[in-house]
């Protein structure tokens, strides 16, 4: 650089931020493109004390296999008052399951109740081809 009268000669150097902010934009297209957008539903299942009325029930209603985990893991299919046991569960699945080939199982655990009683219903509904799973808010 020279000094001219005392003065300094100005760097003309520019920076051009056109492709950075390009660069910007197209990621930005393609994180907005690329999001899904979920929305969570829950289910509200009818416990067995609902049930006890003597019209049958909606058609929605035979269409789920519902499993209740009591809190000490004892299993209950679709408000019978009695228990099922574990080696049973995949059975009576492939049971409901021939009666309506269309039902979903849904699963509603107790909150003291363990993990493994939860697993154990899940993998024998995958184990009898079931694609629609859901589990509801523990009682």
């Amino acid at each position: 650089m020279k000094k001219i009268a005392g003065r300094k000669k100005s760097d003309d150097t520019k920076i051009d931020l056109t492709p950075m902010l390009d660069v910007v934009f197209i990621l930005l297209i393609f994180f907005v493109v690329t999001a899904t957008f979920l929305s969570e539903t829950s289910v509200s299942a009818a416990s067995s004390d609902n049930n006890n009325s003597d019209q049958p029930p909606p058609d929605d209603e035979k269409k789920n296999i519902l499993f209740e985990i009591g809190a000490n893991n004892e299993i209950i299919l679709n408000g019978n008052p009695r228990p099922i046991l574990p080696n049973f569960i995949r059975s009576n699945i492939d049971q409901l399951k021939a009666e309506n080939p269309a039902a979903s199982v849904i699963i509603q655990p107790d909150s003291a109740s363990n993990v493994s009683s939860l697993v154990m219903i899940m993998d024998a509904a995958r184990q009898a081809g079931m694609a629609n799973i859901s589990i509801v808010e523990p009682k």
